[in-house]
């Protein structure tokens, strides 16, 4: 008789881990991923079609086929019929991918301060107006401009817990940027930040105060070394800066610095979309306020040449290598 093979008893599953309902946090298990950011990057610049999308990114053609699966399931893309014979679709944002172009604008609000390039067309929008800009995070009832220690928040009609997202298959993108991008420049030290989900959100738990590593890893339910990674990583970058607060046995905390504050526009904007796509009509988990004039935080892009509200209707790129 042929020997049994061993019944090998599979490893229970924990229990989920509550954590706070946060709207950033919402937003970045649907856009925390590189690829996914790279295709919206490219669809607000009118690339709609597969290949197209493949001769931009330099992406395998499952990967591609996975990331446009998922921003279709999300709502943020949808296809559209062009060619019946044979049967061609091309992939167009919806009104939920479009609310997004004021993500990309502080994305861009931040590359550029940061980390400018010359020869990257998205590091020279133009306005309306006519001039090469640079967008400002503005609050919406005063018109000052916004920065984190401007605001404070308050528990809105959605707080409370939710379980915390499951690991994903894939890990954190190590593929260097010169294997990627084969159709131009676009915006790789914002997506080294943006294009993990466990390293936004580190930085969007950082602007609520977390600095200590058994916090950060409390309120994500994060496993450790994934944690201790996404850290190393942000102080390598400059996002964060590590400081001793104890030394027997060593402890350090983790502060944002002047670059990582820098993010803050950003992440803002990640909360107003969570706010408004992803609350599942429970309301935001938390409301900000503007401390300057005291209303609800209602923020608006604007123009830093003529003043003027900047959006995906008015605002467009330089050409490549256009002076």
């Amino acid at each position: 008789m042929a020997e049994s093979s061993p019944i090998s008893t599979p490893e229970p599953t924990p229990p989920t881990q509550l954590v706070p309902a946060n709207s950033a946090t919402r937003a970045l298990n649907v856009l925390g991923d590189r690829w996914i950011l790279m295709i919206l990057y490219l669809a607000f610049q009118r690339v709609r079609r597969f290949d197209e999308f493949q001769a931009r990114i330099g992406l395998a053609r499952s990967l591609l086929i996975d990331r446009l699966r998922r921003l279709q399931t999300a709502g943020i893309l949808h296809k559209v019929l062009y060619q019946e014979r044979p049967k061609r679709e091309e992939y167009h944002l919806t009104e939920m991918g479009l609310d997004l172009y004021s993500l990309a604008l502080m994305i861009i609000r931040w590359e550029k301060r940061w980390f400018y390039d010359p020869a990257n067309p998205a590091h020279r929008l133009k306005h309306k107006c006519g001039k090469d800009f640079t967008p400002e995070f503005r609050c919406g009832h005063c018109g000052e401009l916004v920065s984190p220690g401007d605001v404070y928040v308050e528990d809105g009609p959605g707080a409370g817990f939710e379980p915390s997202q499951p690991p994903r298959a894939q890990r954190r993108s190590t593929v260097p940027a010169g294997a990627l991008n084969q159709g131009g420049p676009m915006l790789d030290r914002a997506f080294q930040v943006l294009g993990d989900r466990w390293t936004s959100h580190v930085i969007a738990s950082a602007f609520l105060g977390l600095r200590r590593f058994n916090e950060f890893q409390e309120r994500l339910g994060v496993a450790p070394n994934i944690l201790s990674d996404r850290l190393t990583r942000l102080v390598e970058i400059g996002v964060l800066r590590r400081e001793l607060y104890q030394q027997r046995p060593e402890r350090w905390e983790y502060r944002l610095t002047d670059t990582g504050r820098d993010l803050y526009p950003l992440i803002a904007e990640l909360i107003r979309w969570g706010d408004r796509w992803l609350a599942d009509g429970k309301g935001p988990p938390l409301i900000t306020y503007h401390r300057t004039c005291g209303h609800r935080l209602d923020a608006k892009i604007t123009c830093d040449q003529c003043g003027e509200i900047a959006d995906v209707f008015n605002v467009t790129p330089a050409e490549p290598g256009a002076d």
